[in-house]
């Protein structure tokens, strides 16, 4: 079928390397738009925008995270089973992940927007700031339903060995959103409001259009709401591997609003600063995450063909791509710290911090890097739980203490510290568990039961 991809036969480099890219460029042009975003809303809205906007990304990540865990939960499910040639399987699982993130988006919106207000406070956002995160976060959230959508979808396509449709798709969707993000903010002066109204029709149109062409091209996955079924055995393992993975990046993202707080601490240009960085941390850390979203479909799919021996040989091959990839984006943001934050802030205070931040945490993008990578082999092969805990131990043991104790003695800086402490012992650990070979009795598919 058209875009799949059979990841079991070829050199396994190659493999991942031709299938992390499609990901990696897709998810590229999303942070320039995430990047563009913030350089509109720091020129032309100032300091306390750029700071609310900012603050809602973790509240939105909390959000969705749980759900987001449970859908590559069901990647996996759908790599093995392709692997194992199990089409009806396959087919199963794609409408019980429709249906469940069809009523998740509505559940969430509506948390959303009742406690969004009320989690700002308790996290401590400057009160003059509070108005502009709820009004930003409120009309984000009402496109959940689109933004979920296109999500499973990507997910769907994924598991079966297709990274390169969903890029097409999320490429024109950013450029969309770019261009009414620069009309609603510059010329129709809208204000902060413009800048959600920009994603929301732009996820919209992704969703929508990548249904209608998947509808005309692939047979398997035409989509018909109606007649879909909800298998509960499908989403029952989905849950098994996708719950660990989800309670993890929920209480990364708690973790991330418990950072705020400690940063709120030291005003709105601070703030603004760790609202920047944040935005180049996740523009340095998608190779990483792509690559490793790579190798766990690679994984999926040869543990589905009870191909282990291909797996190993897969890791080291990851290892060493983001190993240079991490480097070069060391050297550039330890180069051009002041350029880089420039492109966001006129505000010299602002500039200043966020250099710090680059100067101390650049250095460790190659460690966050290789823990992602051992745990994109220990969630592809189903073994999803030990991640959780080395993700929480690393981050609510070690960094939100140790950067609230740092901040007391150093400021701002202490902060920045916690972040690859935290890092350095969470890839550790990973490591060490990928070592003793536990991972590879954790296959999801039972094949006595494929029917």
């Amino acid at each position: 079928m058209a875009g799949m991809r059979d990841l079991t036969e070829g050199k396994e480099g190659k493999l991942i390397l031709s299938f992390a890219l499609p990901m990696l460029y897709g998810n590229i042009f999303q942070q320039m738009y995430n990047i563009v975003d913030s350089i509109v809303i720091g020129k032309y809205l100032g300091n306390e925008a750029l700071a609310a906007v900012g603050a809602s990304f973790p509240l939105i990540f909390t959000l969705i995270s749980l759900i987001i865990g449970i859908a590559t939960g069901a990647t996996i499910i759908i790599a093995q089973y392709y692997g194992a040639k199990d089409l009806l399987n396959v087919r199963r699982a794609i409408d019980t992940l429709y249906i469940f993130l069809f009523f998740a988006s509505i559940v969430l919106t509506l948390i959303g927007v009742i406690s969004s207000r009320a989690i700002f406070r308790l996290i401590d956002l400057p009160e003059e700031v509070i108005p502009q995160a709820s009004l930003y976060f409120n009309l984000y959230a009402t496109g959940f339903v689109f933004f979920f959508g296109f999500q499973g979808t990507t997910a769907i396509l994924r598991g079966l060995g297709d990274s390169r449709t969903p890029l097409y798709f999320l490429v024109i969707s950013t450029l969309v959103n770019i261009v009414l993000d620069i009309v609603f903010v510059v010329v129709f002066g809208w204000g902060i409001e413009g800048v959600a109204i920009a994603t929301i029709i732009a996820q919209a149109g992704a969703f929508i259009s990548i249904i209608v062409y998947l509808h005309r091209t692939n047979d398997m996955l035409i989509f018909k709401p109606l007649s879909m079924k909800f298998d509960r055995e499908i989403f029952r393992r989905s849950m098994q591997i996708g719950l660990p993975t989800g309670f993890q990046q929920t209480f990364v993202a708690v973790g991330m609003l418990a950072l705020y707080k400690v940063v709120n601490m030291f005003g709105t240009s601070v703030i603004a600063a760790y609202a920047i960085a944040m935005r180049i941390d996740s523009f340095a850390a998608l190779p990483a995450m792509n690559f490793a979203a790579a190798l766990s479909s690679f994984v999926g799919q040869n543990i589905g063909a009870n191909k282990h021996e291909r797996v190993r040989s897969g890791l080291h091959a990851t290892l060493r791509m983001t190993t240079y990839i991490s480097l070069g984006v060391t050297v550039v943001a330890w180069l051009f710290p002041t350029s880089i934050m420039s492109m966001f802030t006129n505000d010299p205070e602002v500039v200043e911090a966020g250099k710090d931040y680059l100067y101390i945490v650049s250095v460790f993008y190659i460690v966050f890097s290789t823990m992602f990578v051992y745990n994109g082999v220990l969630r592809g092969a189903g073994d999803t739980l030990i991640p959780m805990f080395v993700t929480l131990f690393s981050l609510w043991v070690v960094r939100i203490p140790i950067s609230w104790f740092l901040a007391q003695k150093m400021g701002p800086e202490g902060i920045w510290w916690g972040i690859p402490i935290a890092w350095a012992l969470g890839a550790l650990f990973s490591f060490l568990y990928f070592r003793t070979g536990k991972w590879k009795t954790k296959i999801v598919i039972n094949r006595r039961k494929q029917s």
